[in-house]
């Protein structure tokens, strides 16, 4: 079982998750230990995330709206003749001192290390993240193999794993052996090329702490050389 990070990657989520701790987590000012400071600078910053974001959208739809008067103006195409309004501009929020997102993961971490603090009230607060079960017995990596420079360079999807095993065989009569254990998603084989069109193959398997899970991969293959 493993568990997504609670943090969302996009903006929109942070926003979102900052509104949705600003609302719940006042029920657990006592029982988390945090003070009214605490609730006053995480709403601040909730109200100061969710400004900015919308500003900063609208501002690149009117830079838009601007290229585009521009063209028309400039070029003689169109009926628009107004200006693009400059007017929509909602009254902003307190400033708050710079570094909201690191004031939001330090804040949930100290929420996460108080006494009475535990996975129901985090569900509660929106900062656990979900939950995946890997399946050991069927999980199996899909490979791609393009060429940068003459040279093999293998993909695969990371997914839950830790690493992925990958072995190669070059048609020099070994068979497959291991080109590497990777934890990257791009892997080159920088072994060197014959001077005659060989084919060379690859296939993985995952790994999870150290050992093998799953199946191995298909293969695949790309001639190299000559």
């Amino acid at each position: 079982m493993t568990r997504n990070y609670y943090l969302p990657q996009d903006e929109s989520g942070r926003a979102q998750l900052l509104e949705h701790l600003a609302h719940h987590l006042p029920a657990y000012i006592d029982t988390l230990e945090l003070s009214d400071t605490d609730l006053e600078e995480l709403r601040a910053d909730a109200a100061a995330y969710r400004y900015i974001l919308a500003q900063a959208a609208a501002a690149q739809s009117h830079a838009r709206q601007w290229t585009a008067f521009k063209k028309q103006q400039f070029g003689g195409r169109g009926l628009t003749q107004a200006y693009p309004d400059d007017s929509a501009i909602p009254t902003p929020p307190a400033v708050v001192p710079p570094g909201i997102v690191p004031r939001l993961i330090r804040l949930v971490a100290r929420i996460k290390t108080a006494r009475n603090y535990d996975l129901g009230i985090g569900r509660e607060l929106g900062i656990v993240g979900t939950e995946h079960t890997i399946d050991v017995i069927a999980a199996t990596p899909r490979l791609t193999v393009t060429l940068n420079a003459g040279h093999p360079v293998i993909r695969w999807t990371k997914g839950l794993a830790d690493d992925l095993e990958i072995l190669a065989d070059r048609g020099d009569g070994r068979g497959f052996v291991l080109l590497t254990i990777a934890r990257t998603t791009r892997v080159p084989d920088p072994s060197p090329l014959p001077h005659t069109p060989t084919v060379w193959k690859y296939k993985a398997i995952y790994r999870l702490k150290d050992e093998r899970i799953g199946q191995w991969s298909a293969e695949v293959s790309h001639s190299v050389g000559g």
